[in-house]
C-alpha cells in the first residue's frame, strides 16, 4: 500500500472534518461484521481511550451499522504488554496503543511512537505521510502480520516528576526513576537507575521501594494519574516524548478479508480519530498545568547543561543501535534526517513566533 493512500482515499475529508458520513448505499450489500480492539490504556487514560472509542463509532456510522467494533480498555482482554502477540495472532482483530512499549522487542519500534529528541507532532505527521514514515514502519511491522496506522497523537509532553530538584548532573546519579524504552537508555548514561514499571500502587512504590521519580507525559493525563500526590518537582521539555504518536494495529489476514470499501472507511476513520485527539489536548493541558501548580506542584525548565548532557547521550544511544541492528539504522536515518529538514522552518516561524508572544505577554 503506498504510503500516502491513507490520506487520499474518497470520503476522506469528510470524516476528517468532523462530519458523520451518511450511511452509503453499498452498506446494503456489504457483509456484517464484528471486530474487538484491545487497548493499551487504562480507562483513567479518558483522552487515549476516547480516541478509539471515537474511532470505532466513526467506523460503525460509516457503515450503517454493518462494521462494528467493540473497544476494550486495558487489561479486559489482555494487558498492555501482551497487546502485540494478541493482534498478531489475531486474538483480537485490533488494538490501540504506543509503539514504544515494544522496545524490548526491538527499539526501532519506538520510531513509530516517539524517541528522545525526536519530530514533534506536526514534524511525525509530515514523516509518516509525505515522508517515508508510513513505509518503514509497516515493514517493520509486517514479520508481526500486522498493518499499522496512526491513530492519535498527545502532542508536546513534560518530561517527569521529581522529589527533587535537578539543576546539575550530580542531582541525576543513582536517581530511582520509573522510566523504560529509549528514554531510559539515554538517562541510564547520565547517571540515573532506571527502575521498572512497579506492580504496587504507586505511592506505595515511592515510599517502601525509594522511588525519586516517574516519567510523565502531558499535564493532564499525569492529572489524572495522580502524579504530583508522589512528587513535587514538575520538569519540562518532554525531550524524551517530544509527542507521541499512537497507532492503531490491526491483524493483516483480518485486514486482508475485509471489503475495499470497509478497508477505505477504517483508513478514514482513523485519520479522524488522530487528528482530533492532538486538539483534545491541546485544548486541555493548560488548565491542567494551572490546576497542578495552584495545588503545590513545583513547574521546573532544566537547566541548558542537563539537556545538552541528555543531547549527547542520545546521539550515543543511537549510534550504538545503529551499529548493532541494519533496520534500526534505517528507519532513524531517515526519522532524523527528516527532522533535520524541518528544524530550520519550524525555528524561523512557529519557535520565533511562540518565544516572541511568550516575552511579549510576560512583560504585561
Amino acid at each position: 500500500m503506498q504510503r500516502r493512500s491513507f490520506l487520499k482515499h474518497a470520503g476522506l475529508g469528510a470524516v476528517a472534518t468532523g462530519a458523520v458520513v451518511s450511511t452509503p448505499a453499498f452498506a446494503q450489500d456489504m457483509p456484517s461484521l464484528s471486530w474487538r480492539m484491545a487497548s493499551a490504556f487504562p480507562a483513567a487514560l479518558d483522552l487515549r481511550i476516547g480516541a478509539g472509542e471515537q474511532f470505532c463509532k466513526f467506523v460503525s456510522e460509516s457503515t450503517g451499522g454493518k462494521f462494528n467494533i467493540r473497544h476494550f480498555p486495558e487489561g479486559e482482554i489482555v494487558p498492555a504488554a501482551d497487546l502485540l502477540e494478541a493482534v498478531s495472532t489475531n486474538k483480537v482483530e485490533c488494538g490501540h496503543g504506543s509503539s514504544r512499549a515494544f522496545h524490548a522487542k526491538s527499539p526501532a519500534f519506538c520510531f513509530d511512537a516517539s524517541v528522545p529528541f525526536g519530530l514533534n507532532a506536526r514534524q511525525m505527521n509530515a514523516w509518516m505521510s509525505e515522508g517515508d514514515g508510513l513505509r518503514l514502519t509497516r515493514e517493520l511491522f509486517k514479520p508481526e502480520k500486522i498493518i499499522n496506522f496512526p491513530l492519535g497523537n498527545t502532542g508536546a509532553q513534560m518530561d517527569g516528576w521529581y522529589t527533587k530538584e535537578i539543576k546539575r548532573q550530580a542531582d541525576l546519579k543513582d536517581l530511582k526513576m520509573q522510566v523504560a524504552g529509549l528514554a531510559a537508555d539515554v538517562l541510564a548514561r547520565l547517571g540515573v537507575a532506571p527502575q521498572p514499571v512497579s506492580q504496587a500502587p504507586l505511592a506505595e512504590a515511592f515510599e517502601k521501594e525509594g522511588l525519586q521519580g516517574i516519567a510523565g507525559a502531558g499535564a493532564y493525563d499525569d492529572a489524572k494519574l495522580e502524579l504530583n500526590k508522589v512528587a513535587k518537582y514538575y520538569y519540562g521539555p518532554g525531550w524524551c516524548v517530544p509527542g507521541e504518536q499512537l497507532s492503531l494495529y490491526i491483524n493483516d489476514d483480518a485486514w486482508n478479508k475485509l471489503p475495499k470499501h470497509y478497508q477505505s472507511v477504517l483508513q478514514a476513520a482513523a485519520l479522524a480519530a488522530h487528528g482530533s485527539l492532538t486538539a483534545r489536548y491541546d485544548a486541555r493541558n493548560p488548565a491542567a498545568l494551572a490546576q497542578l501548580s495552584a495545588n503545590g506542584t513545583q513547574v521546573r525548565a532544566f537547566p541548558r547543561s542537563i539537556m545538552d548532557m541528555a543531547f549527547e547521550a542520545t546521539q550515543q544511544v543511537y549510534q550504538d543501535l545503529s551499529a548493532k541492528d541494519a533496520r534500526f539504522k534505517a528507519i532513524h536515518d531517515s526519522y532524523m534526517g527528516f527532522r533535520d529538514s524541518e528544524m530550520h522552518w519550524f525555528r524561523l516561524t512557529e519557535n520565533a513566533y511562540g518565544q516572541y508572544v511568550a516575552v511579549a505577554l510576560s512583560g504585561r
